[in-house]
């Protein structure tokens, strides 16, 4: 049995890993894709502030782990590590696939149907509470990216004067210094060192300068850690529920599990993060750093909505289709169609992919 407990622990920890593989993406391809940071910068602040949802999840999102435990859509709970075990593998081995490939899919997605194909080979269709399955899982995943572009469409003609004003300003670091006389050793020391909110032309003429950053490019760092912070909490808990018998047995449940696959997610995120972070930074349409933080602005909002509330949305969903927003502005030729079709597949097809593998490992687990 305690073997059985730590390789579950194990298996929650790849979901996890695959999670930020894949996931990372989702905060910080704005930034990219504007020209504000490159991808290992971005792939640093996103992983950090993902790791940092992932410790909240523990206080603000925990009524998520009761849906991914299997409660509410399946008749009778099951019980053993094998069923969960063979859930965290549907929803790893699809999320890893979709990594290495550079789709961007959705971890809910990929739970949500391992889930399913495992508790089908356990004990039969009938185990599945349809409704309950369609109302709190199909129709939010279904409608959040209908709500993302909409959201986007609305809040963006409001933001767009705004931000051009902010545009114009940046945050110099001024550093000013004096000379101490002493002849041939006369000493240079920094006497006054500090940031003012200036005009970028003002920041740009005076000598006294030693670093500047752009205020809507700040503001456009902001909204990444906020997008990156709201992922890691409405994901964290769906990964802490395939793993809360283990984390029971290992003596490690609560917060401290919360904070392993935290530590998980980000190790993730930093090693595996950067394939799919080019295509939906590059991929999909051009944008400008006042448009890129409208998306990342319009996906932190949903998605700490939804978690707030519960809501099993996929993060996924909603920065794609945020980004999609992005382009559709612009008019329907600015978005890459191409790769929008290919995002599509891979979300319809994540939900049979996992739960096949999850039904094949709870198959082979059980005999």
């Amino acid at each position: 049995m305690t073997f059985a407990v730590a390789s579950l622990a194990a298996l929650a920890a790849a979901v996890a890993w695959a999670n930020g593989s894949n996931d990372v993406s989702k905060g910080i391809a704005t930034l990219i894709g504007s020209g504000v940071s490159n991808e290992r910068a971005a792939v640093m602040w996103g992983s950090a502030w993902t790791g940092a949802g992932a410790l909240a999840a523990a206080f603000a999102a925990q009524g998520l782990v009761a849906t991914f435990s299997g409660r509410g859509f399946l008749a009778e709970p099951v019980v053993g590590p094998s069923f969960l075990a063979a859930v965290a593998i549907g929803a790893a081995a699809w999320v890893f696939f979709a990594s290495k490939t550079g789709l961007p899919v959705s971890t809910t997605h990929a739970i949500t149907g391992a889930l399913a194909g495992a508790a089908v080979v356990a004990q039969g269709a009938g185990i599945l509470h349809w409704s309950y399955l369609a109302r709190w899982v199909v129709l939010p995943l279904a409608l959040s990216p209908v709500a993302a572009i909409a959201l986007l469409h609305a809040i963006f003609p409001l933001l767009r004067r705004g931000l051009a004003r902010v545009d114009a300003y940046c945050v110099c670091v001024e550093r000013r210094s004096a000379i101490l006389p002493g002849g041939a050793a006369a000493l240079r020391v920094v006497v006054a060192e500090g940031a003012v909110l200036a005009a970028e032309e003002e920041c740009a003429a005076s000598p006294t300068v030693a670093g500047r950053l752009n205020v809507l490019d700040g503001l456009h760092w902001l909204s990444s850690a906020a997008a990156s912070f709201a992922r890691g909490v409405n994901d964290a808990p769906k990964i802490v529920a395939l793993g809360v018998l283990s984390s029971v047995g290992l003596g490690i449940s609560g917060v401290p599990f919360y904070a392993a696959i935290a530590v998980a997610m980000t190790a993730g995120s930093l090693v595996g993060g950067f394939r799919v972070t080019e295509t939906l930074a590059r991929r999909v349409t051009r944008m400008t750093p006042g448009e890129g933080f409208s998306a990342n602005l319009v996906t932190s909002l949903l998605v700490s909505a939804a978690s707030l509330a519960a809501l099993p949305v996929s993060t996924t969903h909603v920065s794609s289709s945020a980004i999609i927003g992005i382009g559709l502005h612009r008019g329907a030729r600015a978005v890459a169609w191409p790769t929008v079709r290919e995002m599509v597949l891979a979300w319809l097809v994540t939900l049979p992919a996992a739960a096949l593998v999850a039904a094949a490992a709870a198959a082979l687990l059980r005999a």
